[in-house]
């Protein structure tokens, strides 16, 4: 071949191996976009523990559990009943559990009492209000907390959030809790079933409103819901956590055929997810995505949830913000 036509060919072949190198390079970037990637979710066991059989925190506890198995696959949720918020403090703190819903109060009273692992604690949200409901039979005489005096009064387990909220509401009515009234260590799962038999004359709860089993009782008992609001002023002059009591109102329709259509006086206190400094803070990101995120579709089946919100859960006094959910926020932040 002349020379001339070798140094024309030349060219060609360079021409032509810099395309096939540049097709292998838009091939590799198509596999590398079209090939999964490798699961970047955390994984690993989380226990939460959530509160009385069938109360709103259980609830919570089963829905919460049913998304983070959507969005965590590779996180194994258990979960674990108790007694409720200051049982539930006292596990996350030990170690005993690694994620859990207990109300502001609670989680103070452990922590100015110097309780072990207090130190440690952490919130990931606020997430929605318990609100306090005093329940007796429609025809009871009983209009204010004084009147419990004498009673036998349902007033929730010996661990539970119930229960210490309950006990400072009758120190501020100046009842003593032990003496003036016969306290039944009663949950919410068993107390509209006492309170109809006439086994007792009243009942305290907490919950997210509206709570399910004090619906049902309503629609099948005649019951009110006294009023409490008129202690705040005698529950914020207690020394401690009382200064997380807020005056609220139970709306008309909160319990149609126990109210009436009318509005109640009562008190109301945060909840906050918590955990503690020993979560790894990418798990503690990717749980308070999915708290925020499954808002909508937890709240469709426990109401209270629906008030979970973005711009509020940030809020977690007394409790400092977890780094990992502190990851979160900043990450959503517009």
């Amino acid at each position: 071949m002349p020379l001339t036509a070798l140094r024309r060919l030349r060219p060609a072949r360079r021409h032509v191996l810099r395309g096939s190198v540049a097709g292998l390079v838009v091939v590799g970037l198509l596999l590398w976009w079209l090939l999964p990637l490798e699961d970047e979710t955390p994984s690993g066991q989380v226990t939460i523990s959530t509160g009385a059989r069938t109360g709103v925190y259980e609830k919570y506890g089963n829905l919460l559990k049913a998304a983070m198995a959507r969005d965590l696959p590779r996180v194994d949720v258990r979960l674990d009943g108790s007694e409720g918020s200051w049982d539930n403090v006292r596990r996350v703190a030990t170690g005993k559990a690694d994620f859990t819903i207990a109300a502001a109060d609670a989680v103070a009273k452990y922590q100015l009492e110097g309780r072990p692992g207090a130190e440690r604690l952490r919130a990931c949200a606020r997430l929605y209000d318990d609100y306090m409901q005093l329940v007796v039979p429609r025809s009871s005489k009983i209009r204010s907390v004084a009147d419990l005096r004498g009673k036998r009064v349902a007033v929730g387990g010996s661990a539970s959030g119930v229960r210490l909220i309950a006990n400072r509401i009758l120190l501020a009515a100046d009842l003593d809790p032990e003496k003036d009234i016969t306290p039944v260590g009663l949950g919410i799962d068993t107390m509209p079933t006492a309170l109809q038999a006439g086994q007792i004359d009243a009942f305290f709860w907490s919950g997210g409103l509206t709570t399910q089993h004090v619906r049902t009782l309503s629609e099948r008992f005649p019951i009110r819901l006294v009023e409490l609001g008129s202690l705040i002023d005698e529950l914020h002059a207690q020394s401690g956590s009382s200064r997380y009591y807020r005056a609220a109102t139970m709306p008309a329709d909160a319990y149609p055929d126990a109210q009436h259509g009318k509005a109640v006086s009562t008190l109301a206190v945060a909840n906050l997810l918590v955990t503690t400094e020993r979560i790894d803070p990418e798990m503690a990101e990717a749980v308070t995505r999915t708290v925020i995120d499954s808002r909508d579709h937890i709240g469709a089946q426990v109401h209270a949830a629906q008030l979970v919100d973005l711009r509020t859960a940030i809020y977690t006094d007394p409790l400092t913000l977890d780094e990992g959910a502190r990851r979160y926020y900043r990450s959503v932040k517009p």
